[in-house]
């Protein structure tokens, strides 16, 4: 559906300014885009219909509310047969703790991106899957020491292609 909705430099400080910012009002995201108040309303709920604009969320600092450890786990599967792979992605989404989960070329077949309370619960997370027989051949974990950059926006600037109009 987005596909077919035309994004002009005001539509990508919109979304731009957004992802900084969710909680903006309209008047102060109208201001900073240039437009007044009711066609700045309009783009942005067109974005919103187009699937643009997935929703809005607040930015939590788990540090605060609790002892926490986050894993990288490359997981590579025993075959690589389409149902395989629906199998696995399937259940995957089952466990809470998973936060990001990527299908990569290369030497594994996913990434996953964990949460846990703490190591050995993470390793209670894993020996679930292995026991739920998702088609895990092996597995790698990296424990994160500390997180130097955690970005929740995207240039969208430096991503998108350049207006030649």
């Amino acid at each position: 559906m987005g596909r077919n909705v035309k994004l002009d430099r005001i539509d990508i400080n919109i979304l731009s300014q957004l992802q900084q910012n969710g909680k903006l009002t309209n008047i102060d995201l109208s201001d900073a885009v240039g437009l007044s108040p009711s066609p700045c309303l309009q783009r942005v709920k067109r974005l919103e219909k187009a699937g643009f604009i997935e929703g809005y969320k607040a930015q939590l600092n788990l540090k605060k509310l609790a002892d926490h450890v986050v894993v990288f786990t490359e997981i590579t599967l025993t075959d690589q047969r389409r149902e395989d792979f629906i199998k696995f992605e399937s259940q995957i989404r089952q466990f809470p703790s998973v936060q990001e989960c990527h299908l990569l070329s290369g030497g594994y077949d996913y990434l996953v991106k964990f949460v846990a309370r703490s190591v050995s619960h993470y390793q209670e997370i894993m020996e679930s899957i292995l026991e739920r027989n998702m088609g895990v051949e092996k597995y790698f974990s990296y424990i994160v020491i500390k997180t130097l950059i955690n970005k929740d926006s995207v240039p969208l600037k430096a991503i998108l292609p350049e207006d030649d109009g």
